[in-house]
């Protein structure tokens, strides 16, 4: 290997990968090589593998795999921008932004469609936190919330009783 143009590992493991190949290319044995990095034999059989198909950018770490991103770079960009306009702009009834509401913004406005689990992801990539109203119901009674706490709820709570007395 090249010293002069190789670059730096990204990480440790890629570093002991690259090292196992050099250690390799002095002659070192396979289980030799294992000894030292303290790994197993079949972790270094897979290196060397590796290594003789591809040459030592096979023992690189690979970028991760999986669906390319729906949403560009500009258009992630732009979702601040839409969000900030407000709830209401959108024709939605109060200001509070829910994931359902989100999503369908995304798909009116980007033309993309995401479950409200992703959109929940890309709020907070975002670093948006979900949101709730400021305001209770009007119509809420307090005193029937009350008696459902202290006497329905303990009631569902408990377990029911066996028929048999045990």
């Amino acid at each position: 290997m090249d010293k002069k143009r190789a670059r730096k590992p990204q990480d440790w493991r890629e570093a002991r990968r690259l090292r196992a190949w050099e250690l390799k290319e002095k002659g070192w044995s396979q289980k030799a090589i294992a000894e030292a990095l303290g790994v197993s034999k079949a972790a270094v059989s897979d290196w060397m593998r590796r290594g003789r198909e591809g040459g030592p950018e096979a023992l690189r770490t690979q970028p991760k795999s999986g669906a390319p991103r729906r949403l560009s770079d500009e258009q992630m960009g732009r979702l601040p921008s839409l969000l900030q306009q407000g709830a209401e702009h959108f024709g939605f009834r109060g200001e509070v932004w829910t994931r359902r509401r989100v999503a369908s913004v995304i798909e009116r406005e980007l033309g993309v469609r995401y479950s409200l689990t992703h959109v929940g992801r890309l709020l907070k990539a975002l670093r948006w936190s979900s949101q709730k109203p400021v305001e209770r119901a009007k119509q809420r009674d307090e005193a029937a919330i009350e008696r459902w706490r202290t006497e329905t709820w303990p009631e569902l709570q408990k377990k029911p009783s066996r028929k048999d007395g045990r």
